[in-house]
């Protein structure tokens, strides 16, 4: 924290710089993988050796007290709110805005206007009394001491000194207060704390005449101000400690919630279930686990079925059901994704079809190319929302493009498009919105088959995936979307490793013996970056 001269030199952003990315959880997540999804080794789920954090407890049902209610929302308020600072570079508090018309806004002003004309009417009167202004001056020394480092003893003397509470109250009984002096001091003292984004504030405050209650406000306005610049400075100082414990820390907490909700993992466990159902199916039935038996039935290896698992959260729906708990801190990030990919798969599906239709009226020209794609991106901008009509939007890009198109053949003496083409291309745009379009169905398989491939590589957070012919156009946002999704991944696979592997463990193979000691492998295996450190 700043103290003394020392000031902050941002606020504005929690952001550490020297991060390359959201999350810097490079490096091999692959406590999960072996030589192939199906011949994977089932040994790898037997082993014995486990800390407190690797295998999450299985506790019959029980009730839950209050107590234990609001230690786990305790607990999930910290892990979130330690995963936001994490991974979100951005990250930092605002000042709570109330809604306009809310009654707590009602509320507050009334009590607060209710305050300030006490306060005007005891300074107005003949003589003034003080008791409102020296519990303002009260709460103003207090909280520019909460401003102080510990060792700031010359400072805090001082500010003691001067703002003593029983001496104020002396000098007011005796009509010997200099008020101005005391907020002048005030005013200079906050110039010292606050950081240089607060310089203008300070100097407005220097610079204004008036009223004493007017001038109170408009301090204790730029304390709430400097109050939150302080706890962004210490977040943003914070975070770098924060990030090497993160993972750690996090699996803690969840454990520690599960512990007193055994029923935590309920729809994590239901993710996984339904995406070894869709990974066997992927399977053909020639390939079989080495140990599945006589069943006839393929057994998916554990890597396959997370990256199903994951794959499955980009088209997630709330008719899926809730997401799984381990993802709930990434919500809003998930829903970033899927929003941003939603529109750029609309985006391909448009130029596919335009040139599929003209691609000679489009022909070495980039930047033409270029331009009709950003103008569809922010025609579509919000098609995810509920009242966006997709059809009219269509039609809108589709108007937009053949204008654009038209425009750009004048431009090099060529003949305009006929009506009849712009009719059909017209159509043909507007048809994206069927959800068994054979061009948006085209685009939707290219763009999962690349973040299948994403998912399976072991180097997609370094060295970008290839997209798939089709996708092209869209290739260098489709490229940080995958590795926006690809670091989430890790980062997840990272924390929440250990829970997987015992709800894999439970379901592939609950019925299988254990196998031969000597050939158990431990979670501890140093080439497992899932594995606890």
């Amino acid at each position: 924290m700043p103290l003394n001269d020392e000031r902050p030199t941002s606020t504005s952003t929690v952001a550490s710089e020297d991060q390359n990315s959201d999350v810097e959880s490079s490096g091999r997540c692959d406590s999960l993988t072996s030589s192939s999804d199906v011949d994977c080794s089932r040994q790898s789920f037997t082993s014995d050796s486990s800390s407190k954090h690797n295998s999450p407890s299985c506790s019959p049902p029980k009730i839950l007290t209050l107590d234990e209610v609001m230690a786990s929302a305790r607990d999930l308020s910290n892990l979130s709110l330690a995963h936001e600072i994490v991974v979100n570079r951005n990250f930092h508090l605002e000042p709570p805005d109330l809604p306009q018309n809310s009654l707590e806004k009602k509320v507050k002003d009334m009590v607060h206007k209710a305050f300030w004309d006490c306060l005007e009417s005891e300074l107005n009167d003949d003589p003034p009394e003080y008791d409102y202004a020296i519990k303002l001056l009260e709460e103003i020394r207090d909280t520019l001491l909460s401003f102080l480092n510990p060792g700031a003893n010359r400072l805090r003397t001082q500010i003691m000194e001067i703002l003593d509470m029983e001496l104020i109250r002396q000098q007011a009984d005796n009509n010997a207060l200099d008020i101005q002096g005391i907020v002048s001091y005030i005013i200079n003292t906050m110039g010292k704390f606050c950081a240089p984004v607060r310089d203008d504030e300070i100097k407005k405050l220097k610079e204004a005449s008036g009223d004493f209650v007017s001038l109170f406000k408009e301090i204790f306005r730029v304390l709430d101000l400097m109050k939150m610049d302080m706890v962004n400075f210490t977040i943003q100082s914070f975070r770098p400690e924060l990030q090497r414990q993160s993972v750690e820390y996090e699996r803690a907490k969840f454990q520690s919630i599960l512990e007193r909700t055994p029923s935590a993992l309920d729809h994590t466990t239901e993710w996984i279930r339904s995406s070894i159902e869709e990974a066997s199916l992927v399977l053909p039935p020639a390939e079989k686990s080495s140990e599945s038996g006589d069943s006839g039935k393929a057994l998916p290896g554990p890597t396959l079925v997370l990256n199903t698992a994951y794959l499955r959260l980009l088209t997630w729906q709330q008719s899926n059901g809730p997401l799984p708990e381990t993802i709930m801190t990434d919500d809003a990030r998930l829903q970033e994704i899927q929003r941003s990919l939603q529109l750029y798969q609309a985006v391909a599906s448009v130029l596919l079809i335009l040139f599929s239709s003209v691609g000679g009226a489009l022909s070495g020209l980039p930047a033409l190319v270029e331009r009709l794609k950003k103008m569809t991106a922010v025609l579509l901008e919000g098609m995810h929302s509920t009242d966006f009509n997709l059809k009219e939007g269509l039609s809108g890009v589709s108007g937009q493009i053949c204008s654009e198109i038209n425009r750009s053949l004048a431009e090099r003496n060529f003949p305009s498009l006929p009506e009849e083409l712009q009719a059909t291309l017209k159509g043909q745009i507007c048809d994206i919105v069927q959800e068994n379009n054979p061009v948006r169905t085209l685009v939707e398989g290219r763009v999962q088959q690349y973040f299948r491939l994403v998912l399976s590589s072991s180097t997609a957070h370094r060295t970008p995936v290839p997209v798939p012919p089709g996708l092209t156009l869209i290739q260098p946002e489709l490229t940080a979307l995958g590795l926006s999704y690809i670091n989430l991944v890790n980062f997840n696979k990272k924390v929440y490793g250990p829970f997987y592997v015992s709800i894999l463990k439970s379901l592939l193979f609950i019925d299988l013996p254990s196998p031969a000691p000597q050939n158990k492998l431990t979670m501890e295996s140093p080439s497992s970056s899932l594995a606890p450190k």
